[in-house]
């Protein structure tokens, strides 16, 4: 956290710089410089809990900081020393003399509170961030050339940055850590069986991937029909209902209920033209009603606003992160997207690609962003895809930690039936911390639904679907 000078602006009603007196505790800030000087365990505390601006009055900064520099050179912090060391600096005269240091000593019996004074200090200091971060973004509504949504993101993710700077960690000693990392181990071998992410449900793909990891941006790619929706939805379920993680699903293509509907046909195995023309079998109903209650407890939140851009996204996106600490996000899909202020549509995606990794990293948590592909595939005599088929932008590829490709085989034989007909190539191009490769999944297209290929099944009473359902 930057310096700043102790008075934060006074602001009023109207916003501006007068009127109110910004959050402070004086009186806590003395008890906070005179637990210092009377304990080392006081001032070791302080130190690793406080920053110089979280004191208010600019001669309590001057303290600190001057208590701060001598905690780093190993050098006692008492009244003699921090008074020496203000002379020889020329600050004396700006705290107040002699007489207020000797002031602080007496003014406490002991640093037993010193935490919670801390604490004290240390939101009273978030606050005046606040007020300063609030001040600065209404006098730049004012002006008339400024784009909105890119005052809303800035603000947003200063708002969002100042959240992160005051939660503060202490120290660990090496015996903790390494304890606690045995333990990380013992909990990934006997449960999570190399999973370290969020686990996509598709056992060859985690074990590539070790699932889906914090800060990473992957991306899905594939030509329309091949199943890229239909593979997200099926990692935001399995995420979900399986393994209680918590996902935001921001779909620019399909609306909500279009959107509930595959999911609950994928959960419960139903054909989704079935449920969309009204000509559900005897059976389907038992098994809607059965799988409505596990779709309805899965903490899966759906955005479809429209024409939806990467500022609102990312607002969006952190809002849902602080009241439902989302585990994952998915965007379907990337080209459907805008950004601000491009020259060009490359120049736009690459905004938007380099936007979507930033705020997984921002969220500490993997971002999965569906992306269309190069219509020239189509002309290759072998269509498998490649990481220079990424449509719009080579920042795309840069910008990924991960690059998944699907691909199916939609060649029909002479019979009139389609080549690894129910197989999907599931191809990982690129992956920046781990190995490169290749998987089969099964791909039930009547429920639209990915699955692993050993554990596939489909009823054997289950007459063939008369009406194809597309992948998208």
């Amino acid at each position: 956290m930057t310096e700043r000078r102790a008075n934060t602006p006074r602001t009023s009603g109207n916003g501006s710089a007068e009127g109110r007196v910004p959050p402070q505790a004086l009186e806590v800030e003395q008890a906070v410089l005179g637990a210092m000087l009377l304990e080392q365990s006081a001032a070791t505390t302080a130190i690793e809990m406080l920053e110089t601006d979280s004191f208010y009055k600019q001669a309590h900064q001057i303290i600190f900081r001057v208590m701060r520099d001598l905690y780093k050179r190993n050098e006692p912090i008492d009244q003699i020393s921090v008074i020496e060391e203000l002379r020889r600096r020329g600050e004396l005269d700006n705290v107040g003399s002699v007489m207020y240091i000797s002031e602080l000593l007496t003014s406490v019996s002991t640093a037993a509170h010193i935490e919670s004074h801390c604490r004290i200090l240390s939101e009273k200091a978030l606050a005046r961030a606040i007020i300063e971060r609030t001040i600065t973004t209404l006098s730049q509504c004012y002006d008339q050339s400024a784009d909105a949504f890119s005052l809303l993101d800035e603000a947003s993710a200063s708002l969002f940055k100042l959240s992160q700077l005051h939660m503060k960690r202490s120290y660990i000693p090496m015996e903790k850590a390494v304890k606690d990392v045995m333990e990380l181990i013992d909990s990934i071998q006997d449960q999570h069986h190399g999973i370290t992410g969020v686990p996509t449900g598709f056992s060859e793909l985690d074990n590539l991937t070790g699932g889906f990891q914090p800060s990473d941006l992957i991306i899905i790619a594939a030509r329309p029909s091949m199943g890229k929706t239909a593979l997200s939805l099926s990692i935001a379920r399995n995420a979900a209902i399986d393994h209680g993680r918590a996902v935001a699903f921001f779909s620019l293509e399909m609306a909500a209920p279009q959107l509930t509907m595959r999911l609950l046909c994928a959960e419960a195995r139903v054909n989704m033209h079935h449920v969309r023309t009204g000509r559900l079998r005897e059976d389907d109903w038992p098994r809607l009603s059965q799988h409505f209650g596990r779709l309805a407890g899965a903490k899966i939140f759906i955005d479809d606003t429209p024409a939806l851009n990467i500022l609102e996204l990312r607002a969006k996106a952190r809002r849902l992160k602080e009241e439902h600490d989302i585990s994952l996000v998915i965007v379907d899909y990337l080209q459907l997207m805008h950004a601000p202020k491009a020259e060009s549509r490359e120049r736009e995606i690459s905004m938007i690609s380099s936007s979507l990794k930033e705020l997984a990293k921002d969220l500490n948590v993997p971002v999965v962003a569906l992306s269309q592909l190069n219509r020239s595939i189509e002309h290759r005599s072998d269509p498998i895809p490649m990481l220079s088929d990424l449509r719009e932008s080579g920042s795309i590829e840069q910008d990924a930690d991960v690059v998944i490709f699907v691909h199916r085989n939609l060649h029909k034989r002479e019979d009139g039936a389609l080549d690894d007909e129910g197989k999907a190539k599931i191809i990982i191009g690129k992956q920046r911390n781990g190995p490169t490769g290749q998987l089969d999944l099964a791909f039930v297209k009547e429920y639209a639904r990915f699955e692993n290929l050993e554990m596939r099944f489909l009823e054997e009473s289950a007459p063939p679907s008369d009406t194809e359902t597309p992948a998208f």
